[in-house]
């Protein structure tokens, strides 16, 4: 855990973190003789089911052999949004001469940024800390590799635990993509980018997913000449082309340029300077010098330790298999997470936490195929969505009906200076049944849990429209698209007897 480049540089803050998170001076406890509920990786979805089923009277082992908080603590989500929100701090100093504003450009202080982020990060990682979840919530947390040793049994740091259940929540990683020379050139990925301590003048990212798209942006704002090299159609490729197009015009005008259908072939490094060797869509090549690259293309389970065979767990190239109650092949142990499943967000992590205890604990039937499930891209302006898109409704032969609301008839947006986006829902056709939503906005993961909950209780667009919204909000956007739905209730046949109707109440 020394070595760990997540505690680099050696700062307060992160001489904080590690205490919290991987203390060097932890001592694992005596097990206990059959535990409820063994549970290897202390990321959100190990954490949320460790403190669950704690609290519901289970006896718990907790085992990490990293660091308290997985990725989403450590160098995902809490890293990412804290530089995000630097950055775009220094893009709205540049946007304000819209509003009369005038200001000179900013001065970066990359330093005092990361540094922020990593105290943040560091006061935050309290809640995920080991002395927390041994002492307050009374799991018996263990440090160091987990391997299982039988279908009930699970070794870690010389001491074998007992269980009834177990649940593999060890999460994924960065996957290696095997271009030649690029590891060689010291690429960084989510886990090493936030030990940096210089801004780095040029930046390639390999990927343009969400993690690419933010942290491109991101350096592109804190003033980095950045290139984001992606091998499909457009940036973003799991989102509708309209929604990705916005975003994408967003990054250029901060200064991102884009390869989109480019194929990285190979690496080489003069120096301290690598060059990457690129194949563009058209069958030319360039070269591209750069300070820094960062890898955000794909993930890989943690599986290779934990020896699944020895339990009776199968898994693929994928992770763990598990059915739609998130059981393994052995029916006493249970995965979820990054490890097992395909969204792979930290709130969905914590859902499937809760149905791992319902079901382990007590007998449950809880299927994760029941979740209504929305994620957000924290670019600016967020991508959120949540259900179906509409060529996945198509394919499952469902006929849809689309609503659509620009924010450039909105009038909180308008008088925000925040035009680009839009409002997307998808129904069943002639239904008010919402399937599946994207909005496009600057604060689009806040707006689409509106949609969520209307689709998580049964609720259509006709409930939208009968809401009371506040004026001016952008949040209208959505009541102006479930207007749009019931002025489709107005067909000739009842205009026509609307019309007879108030005739007749004249006389």
């Amino acid at each position: 855990m020394n070595n760990s480049p997540l505690f680099e540089p050696d700062t307060a803050p992160n001489r904080d973190l590690k205490s919290n998170v991987a203390p060097d001076d932890w001592t694992n406890p005596k097990p206990e003789a059959v535990y409820n509920l063994v549970i290897i990786g202390a990321g959100p979805c190990g954490l949320i089911a460790a403190a669950g089923a704690a609290g519901l009277g289970a006896k718990v082992a907790l085992i990490e052999r990293h660091a308290m908080g997985g990725d989403c603590l450590n160098v995902g989500c809490v890293p990412s949004k804290g530089l995000i929100r630097a950055a775009r701090a220094a893009a709205h100093v540049r946007q304000s001469a819209k509003f009369g504003i005038l200001a000179a450009e900013p001065e970066i202080d990359f330093t005092a940024a990361i540094h922020r982020m990593r105290q943040l990060r560091a006061n935050i990682s309290d809640v995920d800390s080991v002395q927390r979840y041994q002492e307050e919530l009374g799991v018996d947390v263990f440090l160091g590799d987990a391997a299982f040793s039988s279908a009930n049994t699970v070794k870690v740091g010389g001491q074998e635990l007992t269980f009834k259940k177990a649940l593999i929540a060890t999460g994924a990683r960065a996957a290696r993509i095997p271009i030649p020379g690029l590891w060689e050139a010291g690429a960084f990925t989510n886990e090493t980018i936030f030990s940096i301590t210089e801004l780095p003048k040029r930046l390639a990212v390999i990927g343009a997913g969400p993690i690419g798209v933010e942290l491109a942006q991101a350096f592109a704002r804190f003033g980095s000449e950045v290139t984001l090299i992606q091998h499909g159609e457009h940036i973003l490729s799991k989102e509708d082309p309209d929604a990705a197009e916005i975003v994408h015009q967003s990054l250029v005008h901060d200064g991102v340029t884009i390869h989109c259908r480019t194929e990285l072939e190979r690496v080489s490094k003069d120096g301290a300077e690598p060059t990457l060797q690129l194949k563009h869509s058209d069958g030319n090549s360039s070269a591209l010098k750069v300070d820094a690259i960062l890898v955000a293309a794909g993930r890989q389970p943690n599986i290779e330790s934990l020896q699944l065979e020895a339990a009776g767990v199968s898994s693929r190239q994928h992770g763990v298999e598990v059915d739609d109650r998130l059981r393994t092949s052995n029916p006493n142990i249970y995965a979820a997470g990054d490890v097992a499943m395909r969204h792979q967000f930290t709130h969905t992590a914590d859902a499937a936490a809760r149905i791992v205890i319902q079901n382990a604990l007590f007998l449950g039937r809880k299927k994760l195929s029941d979740l209504v499930i929305p994620w957000c891209t924290y670019s600016e302006p967020e991508i959120a969505h949540v259900g179906m898109y509409q060529h996945e409704a198509e394919e499952k032969g469902l006929e849809t009906d689309v609503y659509r609301q620009d924010f450039n008839h909105v009038d909180r947006a308008i008088l925000d200076g925040e035009t680009d986006g839009f409002v997307k829902v998808i129904t069943r056709k002639g239904s008010a049944e919402i399937l599946g939503a994207t909005i496009v906005a600057n604060h689009a993961g806040e707006l689409i849990s509106e949609i969520t909950l209307a689709m998580t209780h049964g609720l259509g667009l006709d409930k939208i429209a009968s809401t009371i919204h506040s004026y001016p909000t952008q949040a209208e956007a959505i009541k102006k698209v479930a207007d749009s739905y019931s002025r489709t209730k107005l067909t000739p046949m009842v205009s026509k007897l609307f019309k007879k109707w108030l005739a007749w109440s004249r006389r």
